[in-house]
């Protein structure tokens, strides 16, 4: 026997595309412009600590996290967006912001909201890890288109009272995934007054917050604190993952008011995987140095430079406001990604795997998403061939 409330899943993303590509021969010398995993180099000196610290394999890892390395956390996060953090009570390790993400749910959504079953919202398209919570958990995800028409974020507050009434959870991604949104102050500060009136709770995927091209994005904690809300109101998540160039590190955190944490602390003490000592300290130092994220951002400022001239004439193209994704119009997302890899040997993704049909409709039908992650020369090249074959 197998539980019912996974049995609808489709594959997911990279599965289906495999499935929609791989019997097919590349058109081209391959360029990988799918997932959104960086390429740029990370600090040399990562390493170099994580060898003079090894010997830390040997021993069970801090759970929450090392007081270094949460202080650490700390640091970042008071430069980064002025909000001072008690690191022993606000901020806990995370093995990678996916665990966190689906973690925060477990700990923080109730079996009920006012007597009925709890609603969790999240953008359309979104990060997977949403849906999944929501369904784990027993909530009714509930999928709020993120388009042009609302400047490819959920408009939460247009849904009716008696729904945000069962709210339990609203997950949102700024910078957004796909599309490189920014919610600015004024976006937060109309979502967490909904949030306060009809009490529920933010979770805040912040993990591109660092990859913008001119002005750093407000992050939803620090505009609860402008505002006064209530301090567990908000729970925040980051990651060393775009920011530091270290996906496989699998280190991030989350930061929220004093009762969440604990909780989520709670839970993950019988549940959770924490980091392994020496990348608990390869962090600390990571999350202290902002040097090496200012060279990041300019390496992604210079390829949105590239993408703007090489699409600037493609009709209906936005380039990102932040993140390193392409959000292209295609007409059909899935024949344009099938057509781009059997004419040329690029591959992206049919933005469709990124949404989820409701009412018949998916949002992201009808776009691509094409990661600018390749080295420059290789994505500029990328690129142009996208250009060429799909919108000349």
């Amino acid at each position: 026997m197998f539980p019912e409330r996974f049995s609808n899943l489709p594959a997911y993303a990279f599965p289906r595309l495999r499935a929609l590509l791989d019997h097919h021969a590349p058109g081209g010398d391959v360029v990988h412009m799918t997932i959104g995993e960086p390429k740029h180099a990370f600090p040399a000196w990562v390493a170099d600590i994580i060898a003079e610290n090894a010997a830390g394999f040997g021993r069970y890892p801090p759970n929450d996290g090392t007081p270094e390395l949460l202080d650490a956390i700390a640091g970042y996060f008071g430069r980064r967006f002025g909000v001072s953090l008690d690191a022993a009570t606000q901020v806990m390790a995370l093995n990678g912001t996916r665990e966190g993400l689906y973690n925060a749910a477990m700990a923080l959504c109730p079996e009920e909201v006012r007597g009925k079953r709890p609603v969790v919202l999240m953008p359309n398209p979104f990060y997977q890890v949403y849906m999944i919570a929501a369904i784990s958990v027993g909530a009714e995800p509930v999928f709020v288109p993120a388009t042009e028409a609302t400047g490819h974020l959920p408009d939460y507050t247009g849904l009716a009272p008696e729904l945000l009434d069962r709210v339990a959870i609203a997950y949102v991604c700024s910078p957004s995934n796909p599309q490189g949104a920014v919610a600015d102050e004024a976006y937060w500060r109309e979502l967490i007054a909904l949030a306060e009136k009809h009490d529920f709770r933010i979770f805040a995927d912040e993990c591109y917050c660092e990859i913008y091209r001119d002005t750093p994005p407000p992050g939803a904690m620090q505009i609860a604190r402008q505002m006064g809300a209530d301090p567990e109101r908000v729970v925040v998540f980051h990651s060393l993952s775009k920011r530091s160039n270290l996906p496989g590190l699998r280190s991030g955190f989350v930061a929220g008011g004093p009762d969440c944490i604990a909780r989520i602390r709670q839970l993950r003490a019988y549940s959770g995987a924490p980091l392994p000592l020496p990348i608990q300290i390869a962090s600390a130092r990571v999350w202290g140095c902002d040097e090496h994220v200012a060279e990041n951002r300019s390496l992604y400022q210079e390829k949105y430079a590239i993408a703007d001239e090489i699409f600037g004439g493609v009709p209906g193209y936005a380039g990102p406001e932040a993140g390193f994704f392409l959000w292209l119009p295609a007409g059909n997302g899935e024949e344009a990604a099938l057509k781009a890899w059997t004419e040329t040997g690029v591959r992206v993704l049919p933005g469709a795997y990124l949404g989820r049909d409701v009412d018949g409709v998916n949002p992201a039908q009808e776009f691509i998403r094409v990661a600018l992650v390749a080295p420059k020369e290789e994505m500029q090249r990328g690129l142009i061939r996208l250009r060429d074959c799909l919108y000349d």
